[in-house]
């Protein structure tokens, strides 16, 4: 039997954050009932964090109390502190999402905390959703790399793992925050964290940032990851990670996958659909590829001179 993939779609999130304009809250959540009709597993809404911070995200509740809820799809927030979680939980979310660095120098510039602070502040977020039912999955950001020191060591990486599962966290994100990292290396790793735990639920989420992206996804599915994060048309990228572009686009994996015979669950066309809309919505132009060139069984006209070659030849006159 073919594989079940889910992929998860974080452009409403991770794309619209680093945005030059505000993407008007109605915009917003219009998009978001659209993708809920894609068949995407898990939609990344907004991020409850400071107004001050992000300011294009200052309309999370209005966002997240407004959109459809499909059945069968999950809503998930980011949520950077416990105030955030409150407001999160107060709107009835699916899943919370929490923000932390493998690198000390990269969870300083990002959040203003060392790991080992984060992983505190967790503890205090994990204690607010006791009860609520809600999922909490963790990013680790830079697990294949910092901008700034360069390769994490990977025992460091698999303790921190140990550490947020001990904890209470659910779920684990493998963040290939700036692009760094190379299929070997996300084979590797996958591998080990399955490996080691069976239980847990991981997630693979890489940028294109050096044009490795989608050959990172394969080696992540190769290792046996089966959830994946992605952004529609490829929006995306971190602020504090020098250099780093969008994440890799959710409608070229989903052609990757349905090319490859995976079951991903995914409606590409209506998927492309929505992606179609993205460049009026931001203003510019998007990264994805699939916009450009369209699916791969997409088929054009032959040439004009070739089509009158190969006209019948028309009976001569008596």
């Amino acid at each position: 039997m073919t594989k079940r993939l889910y992929i998860q779609d974080v452009a409403t999130r991770d794309g619209f954050q680093i945005e030059p304009n505000f993407i008007p809250t109605e915009d917003k959540i219009a998009l978001i009932d659209r993708l809920s009709e894609t068949g995407l597993a898990k939609i990344e809404v907004t991020s409850f964090t400071s107004p001050k911070a992000i300011p294009n995200l200052r309309d999370a509740e209005e966002v997240m109390r407004g959109i459809r809820r499909v059945p069968g799809v999950e809503y998930t927030v980011l949520v950077p502190n416990v105030k955030g979680c409150e407001r999160a939980v107060a709107c009835e979310v699916d899943e919370i999402n929490l923000v932390m660095s493998a690198s000390d120098t990269h969870g300083m510039a990002n959040l203003r905390m060392t790991p080992e602070q984060s992983l505190v502040q967790f503890q205090e977020i994990i204690e607010v959703t006791r009860g609520s039912g809600v999922f909490i999955n963790a990013s680790l950001s830079t697990t294949f790399g910092c901008p700034f020191e360069g390769e994490i060591p990977e025992p460091r990486v698999y303790e921190l793992m140990q550490r947020l599962l001990d904890i209470g966290v659910q779920g684990i994100t493998l963040c290939d925050t700036t692009g760094m990292a190379d299929p070997a290396q996300v084979e590797r790793i996958c591998r080990k964290v399955l490996s080691n735990w069976p239980e847990a639920v991981f997630t693979a989420h890489f940028h294109n940032t050096r044009g490795m992206g989608l050959a990172n996804a394969l080696a992540a599915l190769n290792a046996g990851i089966d959830r994946f994060d992605a952004s529609l048309g490829g929006l995306g990228g971190c602020p504090y990670a020098p250099g780093a572009s969008g994440n890799i686009c959710t409608e070229d994996l989903v052609h990757m996958f349905q090319r490859m015979g995976m079951d991903t669950g995914v409606d590409l066309d209506k998927l492309l659909q929505c992606a179609a809309s993205l460049p009026e919505l931001v203003g510019h132009d998007v990264p994805g590829a699939m916009l450009k060139a369209g699916k791969a069984d997409r088929r054009y006209p032959k040439p004009e001179w070739m089509q009158q070659a190969a006209a019948p030849n028309r009976p001569c006159r008596q």
